[in-house]
């Protein structure tokens, strides 16, 4: 068990951001287990072969990351942007560059917090500045083979979280959001207390940094994992909600009387709005091109039936109160 005091200060500046690098870490953990969750299984059973034919199925990256307990910290350095690129090749740019400035007395003390030492991580503790390029790009790697290809899939989950989020803290505030995160961390008092996990217990201040919430796709839903390293925001990444349709092939059911009402196009785009979504991963679900979907939610904003909102660099729509009525009277 791990307790975080918060001061007033912690509050105030605690935020969210999503990862792709977090999204490699904790994937790449996914699939050292024996046995993948049944909901990414799918996925799982077609990267290992991928990842073996790339000559990435082993190597340093696998032995970094364990099935449980510690992970290297300096693998998730804070995220550079709250909201990456949407593009899957500059996606991991930002991050790679950070981690890339590790220093070897970094590298040194995170490598001699594992419990199990191979061959690569005797050569890496040995010569952090030699052995660092090869792991760059593994973990670009890595993230080409594995997860570029969804990449607009796991980004539209990723965001909607954020939305969702920072909606909670806007109208419910941070103690509101804190306190419904996870069922394994609990708040009370000022005190953030993390009953899962894994690593060194005890009690730690957060200093005036506060606490960077991190959703992943592929965090169980029973964890959470936390990067907490002097002079650096600590970094809590916890289960996303929308997870449950990333794999989804199918499209959303469209009511006939909304559709009656509506049209079959602007009904099935509400029908997919049953979690934030943005023109492009609308377009990439139902097949309509990008300009067709945004002529149809310009109009159905201008109804008061579906709501947007920025987020970085990216415009997510969302259904409002009425659409949820109009959906529910449909059945």
């Amino acid at each position: 068990m791990l307790e975080l005091a918060f001061t007033a200060r912690d509050l105030a500046v605690t935020r969210l951001a999503y990862s792709p690098l977090w999204e490699v870490v904790t994937s790449r953990r996914l699939l050292t287990s024996a046995t993948a969750r049944p909901l990414h299984r799918r996925w799982a059973d077609r990267a290992r072969p991928r990842l073996a034919a790339a000559g990435l199925g082993t190597g340093l990256l696998a032995d970094l990351i364990p099935e449980r307990g510690y992970l290297p910290d300096f693998l998730n350095p804070p995220p550079a942007s709250t909201t990456p690129s949407p593009r899957a090749d500059r996606a991991l740019d930002a991050e790679l560059a950070v981690l890339a400035r590790s220093t070897p007395e970094q590298i040194r003390a995170d490598l001699e917090r594992l419990e199990h030492w191979s061959p690569a991580v005797h050569a890496f503790h040995q010569d952090p500045a030699a052995v660092l390029p090869h792991l760059l790009a593994e973990l670009r790697g890595y993230w080409e083979v594995a997860l570029a290809p969804h990449w607009p899939r796991l980004r539209a989950v990723l965001e909607g979280e954020l939305l969702h989020q920072s909606r909670r803290f806007a109208t419910e505030g941070p103690a509101a959001v804190l306190r419904g995160l996870h069922p394994g961390v609990e708040w009370c008092s000022e005190t953030l207390t993390l009953r899962h996990y894994t690593c060194a217990a005890g009690s730690r201040e957060l200093s005036g940094r506060g606490l960077l919430l991190v959703p992943s796709a592929f965090v169980g839903p029973a964890k959470v994992l936390m990067v907490n390293r002097p002079a650096e925001v600590v970094q809590l990444c916890y289960p996303s909600r929308g997870v449950g349709v990333l794999w989804e092939q199918a499209t959303a059911e469209v009511p006939e009387a909304v559709a009656a009402v509506l049209g079959r196009s602007r009904a099935l785009l509400l029908a997919e709005l049953a979690a934030p979504a943005s023109t492009t991963e609308l377009s990439h679900r139902t097949g309509m091109s990008a300009g067709g979907i945004s002529q149809h939610l310009t109009a159905l904003r201008a109804a008061g039936i579906v709501s947007s909102q920025r987020l970085g660099r990216s415009v997510l729509y969302q259904r409002t109160q009425l659409a949820d009525s109009l959906l529910a009277a449909a059945g």
